[in-house]
C-alpha cells in the first residue's frame, strides 16, 4: 500500500457505481441472511423495486428519507433504492432515543421514515411533531428462512400502528406496480447522499452529509488497501449499517468487489465464535470489543481458522497487548493473516488508513490511503510538526465530508483551507507520523467515551443528570471495561446528602431514557460527597475513579 498512489474515481451516484459494478458477477451471493442467500442479480431487481415504491409515494432528488434499521436485507434495499432516487438516505440508530430521533427526523426534513417495527410505539411518539409523510414498519423477520421466520414472528409480536400512512413492508412494495422501473436519477460524485450521526468536536450530535464520491472512493480505496479481496470472498458484516464502518466497509465495499455481506440484525460479542464456525467468512471487519471477546473465549482453542484471510481492526485503538494475543491465537488456528488495524472517522466515512499486511509497525494504524494525505498539526498554532512529534491529526482526500447539516460554523471549525490552498479535516485526535509516513494514534483531544464501537459524548448525559432538582453537580466518564474498552459511569454530587439515593437514582435513568440512547446509558451511577477539582476549580476528571464514593 502506497499513500501516494492515485486511483481514478467515477463522477456518479452510490446506486450507479454499484450496478455496473455487479454486471461483473450477478450470480454471485450479495447477501447472506440466516443461510437465506441473495444474488446481486436479485439484490439489484429488489432496490429498482423499491425505487418504484418510493418514486410512487413521490420522492425524487434531495428529498431525505430515513432508515432507522439493523442489518437486514430492507436496510441494504433501502439504501441503494434512495440513492437511485438522488435522494438523501438519513441513517438512525434504531436504538436512539425518542427525542433524538425526532431531532434526527426534523433536522434532516424526512419525508419518508422506513423502521423496524419493534420500536413502533416509540416511533410513534417521536412523530409527532415532524413532517414525515410516510412511514414504512419492517419485520426482521421477512427475509429469514421460513422456519425461522415462523418462530421469529411467534417471539415477536409487535405493537399496531404508529400513525397515519403507515405501510409494512409488502404493502409499501406492492405500490411500485406498474412503474416499469423506470425511475432512476443518474447523481454526480459530489452531490449529498448520506446523512450519518457522530458529535463532531463540540460533543452536540451532528448530521454529517456524505457523498456520492465519499462513499464510492471509500470502496476503492479500501479495496485497494486490502489488496486481498476477491469475487465471491464471503465478509461477516456484523457493524451496523448506520455506522460509516458498517454502512461504507461492510456492506458497499463488499457488494463492489462482488463479496458477499454476512448480515444479521442483533450481534452480541460472545457469539461471534459460533459465527465464525457456522459461516466460515474470508474476511471479518471489527471493533476492539470483538477482539477482546475473541481472546477471552476458549471456544476456539484447536479449531482451524484457516478461512480467515483477512482481519481488520478499527473503530477505536487496540492495544498492543491485545494485538499480540490474538495474533497468536490466529496462528495457533492455521490462519496465516495477523490483525490490520486502521483509522478513521464517521467525518471522512469511515477508515482513512490501514496498517499493511506482515508490517512490523506494531503501535501504528497504518499508511494513509490512496489519495489521502495526513499531516500532524500544532493544535494552537496549526503549523505542521516534524515527524515523530505529537499534535491534531489533520487529513484530506476524496472521502472527507461535505459538512455538517445546518452548522455552518462548526463545518467552519472543522474543515478549514490552510496555506497551502487545500481545506484539512482537523479531527480533534493527537497522534504523530513516523519518518516512512506511517500514522500513530494516540488520544482525543475531545473528552469522548468509546464503549465497542459507539462514541459517546458526556455532555449530552450530565446535561440531563443536571436537570434533575436533586442534584448539584455530576460529571460522566469512560471506566475501563474488559469486553466494550470502556463503560459509561455517572458521579452525582446531591444537593442533600441525606436525599433518598435509591429514588433519585430511578429518576435519573427514567429522565435520561427519554434523552440517551440505550448503548449511551451509564451502566453505574455512583453518588459521592464531594467532586475532585483541578487547582483553577474545575471537575478533574482523571481523578474520579479514587474519589470516595457514598
Amino acid at each position: 500500500m502506497n499513500r501516494h498512489r492515485h486511483l481514478e474515481y467515477p463522477d456518479c451516484s452510490i446506486y450507479d457505481f454499484f450496478s455496473a459494478n455487479m454486471a461483473e458477477y450477478p450470480e454471485y451471493t450479495a447477501l447472506n441472511y440466516f443461510g437465506r442467500k441473495i444474488t446481486y442479480r436479485r439484490l439489484l431487481g429488489e432496490i429498482n423495486i423499491c425505487a418504484d415504491a418510493l418514486s410512487v409515494l413521490g420522492i425524487k432528488k434531495d428529498d431525505a428519507v430515513s432508515i432507522c434499521l439493523p442489518n437486514i436485507p430492507q436496510a441494504v434495499i433501502a439504501f441503494y433504492a434512495v440513492n437511485k432516487l438522488g435522494a438523501v438516505a438519513n441513517m438512525i440508530h434504531p436504538m436512539s432515543s425518542e427525542n433524538e430521533i425526532a431531532r434526527f427526523l426534523g433536522i434532516s426534513k424526512s419525508r419518508i421514515v422506513i423502521a423496524i417495527d419493534l420500536i413502533g410505539e416509540k416511533l410513534k411518539k417521536a412523530l409527532a411533531n415532524t413532517d414525515v409523510e410516510y412511514t414504512v414498519l419492517v419485520s426482521a423477520g421477512d427475509y429469514m428462512p421460513l422456519l425461522m421466520k415462523a418462530a421469529y414472528s411467534l417471539k415477536n409480536r409487535t405493537a399496531g400502528s404508529c400513525g397515519v400512512n403507515v405501510y409494512d413492508w409488502r404493502s409499501f412494495i406492492s405500490k411500485a406496480r406498474g412503474n416499469g422501473g423506470k425511475t432512476a436519477y443518474h447523481g454526480k460524485g459530489n452531490e449529498c447522499a448520506v446523512i450519518l450521526y457522530s458529535g463532531g468536536t463540540t460533543g452536540k450530535p451532528k448530521g454529517i452529509m456524505l457523498s456520492n464520491l465519499n462513499f464510492n472512493a471509500l470502496a476503492m480505496q479500501s479495496i485497494d488497501g486490502c489488496g486481498c479481496l476477491e469475487k465471491g470472498d464471503k465478509v461477516l458484516s456484523v457493524m451496523p449499517v448506520f455506522h460509516g464502518f458498517g454502512l461504507g466497509v461492510c456492506i458497499h465495499t463488499v457488494l463492489n468487489f462482488g463479496g458477499t455481506a454476512i448480515i444479521l440484525p442483533k450481534f452480541g460479542v460472545s457469539d461471534f465464535h459460533k459465527l465464525l464456525f457456522r459461516y466460515k467468512p474470508n474476511v471479518i471487519a471489527g471493533v476492539p470489543a470483538i477482539y477482546e471477546s475473541f481472546i477471552r473465549s476458549t471456544a476456539f482453542k484447536g479449531k482451524d481458522l484457516s478461512f480467515l484471510k483477512c482481519v481488520i481492526s478499527g473503530g477505536d485503538s487496540l492495544s498492543p497487548s491485545t494485538k499480540e494475543k490474538l495474533n497468536r491465537l490466529l496462528a495457533e488456528c492455521g490462519c496465516k493473516c495477523t490483525v490490520r488495524e486502521g483509522y478513521g472517522l464517521t467525518e471522512c466515512v469511515t477508515g482513512s488508513c490501514l496498517i499493511p499486511e506482515n508490517s512490523d509497525k506494531k503501535e501504528s494504524v497504518g499508511l494513509p490511503y490512496a489519495d489521502t494525505f495526513y499531516m500532524i498539526a500544532d493544535p494552537e498554532s496549526g503549523e505542521s510538526m516534524p515527524c515523530g512529534e505529537t499534535g491534531e491529526i489533520l487529513l484530506r482526500g476524496p472521502t472527507v465530508m461535505l459538512g455538517y447539516l445546518n452548522e455552518p460554523e462548526e463545518t467552519k471549525a472543522t474543515l478549514r483551507i490552510h496555506s497551502d490552498g487545500n481545506v484539512w479535516l482537523h479531527t480533534g485526535d493527537l497522534g504523530y507520523m513516523d519518518e516512512e509516513g506511517y500514522i500513530y494514534f494516540k488520544q482525543r483531544l475531545k473528552r469522548m467515551i468509546v464503549s465497542g464501537s459507539y462514541n459517546i459524548y458526556p455532555q449530552i448525559i450530565e446535561n440531563v443528570i443536571d436537570s434533575h432538582p436533586d442534584v448539584l453537580v455530576c460529571a460522566v466518564i469512560g471506566v475501563p471495561d474488559e469486553i466494550m474498552g470502556q463503560k459509561v459511569k455517572a458521579y452525582v454530587k446531591l444537593k442533600d446528602e441525606n436525599a433518598d439515593k435509591e429514588r433519585v437514582k430511578k429518576e435519573l435513568y427514567r429522565l435520561m431514557k427519554k434523552d440517551i440512547a440505550v448503548y449511551a446509558l451509564p451502566r453505574e451511577v455512583a453518588f459521592v460527597k464531594d467532586m475532585p477539582k483541578t487547582l483553577v476549580g474545575k471537575i478533574a476528571y482523571s481523578e474520579l475513579l479514587n474519589c470516595e464514593e457514598v
